[in-house]
């Protein structure tokens, strides 16, 4: 396990979704805001990754280069309290979002949510189903829809998101503002065996190179699912390691 945060770095990963949403908005670069606010490019993007701790001036300097100030950066912060947010599991097929995530839900009394379930019930259909006939796009506008309005509720829950849902940017923003995001990470095997061991062999149909396919696949979405506010190997911590270290770190 590692990147287990405390309440100070939700306050740092608040922070820098406000100033990559701020900046981006304004379409400027990091450079270019890096000479707006005599700042590093190198210190900018640890800000914006949420692991830069910066100093109120700086913070100042920064903001005034936005065209903003840093108390409306810093607007909503409280919210970014973990004890208060909805929970996002993120993670390939096997993973661990539909095993941990119900033991996870219960240990914190909220609702257990697969983002993919409510997928097929707005379409009436098998995820399968919904790919072959209306395509990917289709699917990404139900699984925004459903993730939105999972997000909008009052009540905190413990979300399943799809595979796939960190290629989908606005998806993926979304729940990193809105949520505490949970990257549920293993070893490429281990997410191969998982699935099979489920009664699931389409990963390996009449596919030799299925394991590459996967270690490819995974070095793609690494780079993505390590964005999470934390980070859990299930390889090392297993099913009932991995919800107690999630429960204390979200204060449960």
């Amino acid at each position: 396990m590692s990147a287990m945060s405390n309440p100070r770095k939700g306050v740092l990963a608040h922070l820098g979704r406000a100033v990559r949403a701020r900046r981006q908005e304004r379409g400027l670069t990091l450079g270019a805001l890096s000479e707006r606010a005599a700042v590093s490019p190198r210190f900018l993007a640890a800000l914006e990754a949420g692991d830069g701790n910066i100093s109120v001036a700086r913070l100042c300097d920064v903001a005034h280069a936005l065209g903003t100030t840093a108390a409306a950066l810093l607007e909503g912060v409280d919210a970014a309290d973990p004890r208060a947010r909805p929970v996002a599991l993120l993670g390939l097929r096997g993973a661990g979002k539909s095993t941990i995530g119900p033991k996870l839900a219960a240990r914190l009394g909220v609702p257990f949510v697969e983002i993919d379930r409510l997928v097929e019930h707005a379409a009436g259909m098998s995820l399968s189903e919904v790919f072959e006939l209306h395509g990917e796009a289709y699917y990404r506008k139900l699984e925004r829809e459903a993730l939105a309005g999972v997000l909008s509720r009052s009540e905190r829950a413990v979300i399943a998101t799809g595979g796939s849902i960190v290629h989908d940017a606005e998806s993926f923003e979304l729940l990193r503002r809105s949520a505490t995001t949970v990257w549920l990470k293993a070893r490429p095997e281990e997410h191969m065996a998982r699935v099979v061991a489920q009664g699931d062999e389409r990963p390996m149909a009449n596919r030799e190179d299925a394991m590459e396919e996967l270690r490819t696949l995974f070095a793609a979405r690494a780079a993505l699912y390590v964005q999470a506010a934390h980070v859990v190997d299930t390889s090392v911590l297993g099913v009932e390691g991995a919800v107690e270290a999630l429960a204390a770190a979200l204060g449960a």
